[in-house]
This record gives C-alpha cells, sequence and structure tokens, in this order.
C-alpha cells in the first residue's frame, strides 16, 4: 500500500534510492505502536536532501507486520508517516513516496493474512514505484539495515547498501560470511550510505 507521492508521476525513466524506514531513517524501537516511539535519526533529512538535490527520487519502502498482528491499527501507519514527512521537510528533505505492506502470512488480523508480493524481500513494493515514476531499477539503490533489503535489492536487478545503524551490525554479523545475498557497500549510517552512492552516479 501506499501514501500519497510528493511529485507527479513522471513518464520519463529515472533512478531512485529505496530506503528502509525502521533501522534505517529513524531510530529501531521494535514495533513504532504510538507515535511517541518514533524518533528521526539526525542524519537522516540530509541524507534525504542530498538525493533530492542529485535529482534522484527518494522512496520509503517499509515492512509493517504490526498492523497485521493486530499491534497497532493501519491508521497509526499514516499517522507515523505524516511525521516522518513533516520532520524532512522542516529539515528541507522532501520523500517522493512511501509505500509500506501490512500483511503477513500469519497475521492474526484476517484480512492482512495474505502471502502478497509486497512483503519485503519480495520486490512488490518497489515495482509499484517503478511502475509509477518510470524507474529504472537497474540504475537504482536499496538502503537498510536488514539483510531482506540487501536480498529485494538483489531480485529487482538494484544495488544495496547495508546500514550498521538498527539491525544493520548484528545483521552484518550473522550473515557476510555466508548469506546468499551480499550488500554491494556497507556504510554506518544512511547519510554515508547516500555519499557512497551519490559518488557512483555523478
Amino acid at each position: 500500500m501506499s501514501d500519497t507521492p510528493r511529485r507527479e508521476e513522471n513518464a520519463a525513466a529515472r533512478r531512485a534510492v529505496f530506503f528502509d524506514r525502521d533501522g534505517t531513517l529513524n531510530e529501531e524501537v521494535g514495533y513504532v505502536d504510538e507515535l511517541s516511539r518514533f524518533r528521526l535519526y539526525p542524519f537522516a533529512a540530509g541524507a534525504v536532501r542530498q538525493i533530492n538535490q542529485a535529482g534522484l527520487l527518494a522512496v520509503v519502502l517499509t515492512n509493517q507486520s504490526g498492523v497485521g498482528r493486530g499491534m497497532f491499527p493501519e491508521e497509526l501507519v499514516g499517522m507515523v508517516h505524516e511525521r516522518l514527512r513533516s520532520e524532512m521537510q522542516f529539515a528541507g528533505a522532501q520523500l517522493d513516496a512511501i509505500y509500506y505492506c501490512p500483511h503477513h502470512p500469519a497475521a492474526e488480523v484476517a484480512r492482512y493474512r495474505v502471502a502478497c508480493a509486497c512483503r519485503k524481500p519480495s520486490t512488490g513494493m518497489m515495482e509499484q514505484a517503478a511502475a509509477r515514476f518510470g524507474i529504472r531499477l537497474e540504475e537504482s539503490y536499496v538502503i537498510g539495515d536488514r539483510y531482506l533489503d540487501i536480498e529485494m535489492a538483489h531480485r529487482a536487478g538494484a544495488r544495496g547498501v547495508l546500514v550498521r545503524t538498527g539491525f544493520g551490525q548484528g545483521e552484518w554479523e550473522i550473515f557476510h560470511a555466508n548469506g546468499s545475498w551480499q550488500p554491494h557497500h556497507v556504510a554506518e549510517n544512511v547519510y554515508e550510505a547516500v555519499q557512497w552512492i551519490l559518488a557512483r552516479t555523478k
């Protein structure tokens, strides 16, 4: 599912940076089941602002299975994303779109109990964004703190950057020696990840 994008759809093919949300742009606190638990990293807006300035699309993709598990209502996801947009805009950064997946194959809430194509590491959310904005996925990037973000990037033909914030450091220690899908780069945080990306898109 998606929140309303900031810009109009563009028929011209473009490149994008796909950002994970929790643990990448904002602090990993388990489930953001209350608005007060949402805390944006201080370096996150600067990272998105640089993507804006480079003319790349900035798109957020996030699994929110807490909805399907009955831990919080779907309306809260929208409220969190309004807060995310507001804090970004205050710092001069813009998100072009936010996509989220509330499903889980074992969800407690029946209408969310779906083996969907949008839940990461499936590529459904990337494909939705690509169809809307004309994004060339093979020339795009994914930044996240989980290996499922990296797997999604590989499946879509994009490049994946793992950040050490959130679950990133732990996942790197567990999977870097034997995981099937490895990141193209490992960065300390999303700001450093963006610097690596921009050095390769100039």
